[in-house]
């Protein structure tokens, strides 16, 4: 447990980041499955409307320090590339 002043104000703010870290990835992570979701039904267009959806919302996931920036690259590369394939 933490004992010092200084510990437990950063535990407060591991608590508070926390939260809003947790908002953030359930946000990325929603607007990731609206494309898979639309990926697996076979409907073009609504893929391609929720990859761009999906694209700032892993950039931004990102950028907040979420996840990192390759892996949101990565991320959005591989549906960008699932949903060109399905569009053919």
């Amino acid at each position: 447990m933490a004992n010092t002043k200084s510990a437990k104000k950063a535990t407060r703010k591991i608590a508070r980041r926390t939260t809003i870290n947790k908002a953030r990835r359930t946000r990325m992570r929603s607007s990731v499955r609206d494309v898979e979701e639309a990926i697996a039904a076979g409907d073009a267009k609504a893929a391609q409307v929720a990859l761009k959806a999906a694209e700032p919302a892993l950039m931004r996931a990102a950028q907040n320090g979420v996840m990192h920036k390759s892996t949101a690259s990565r991320k959005v590369s591989r549906l960008a590339h699932q949903v060109a394939k399905l569009s053919k």
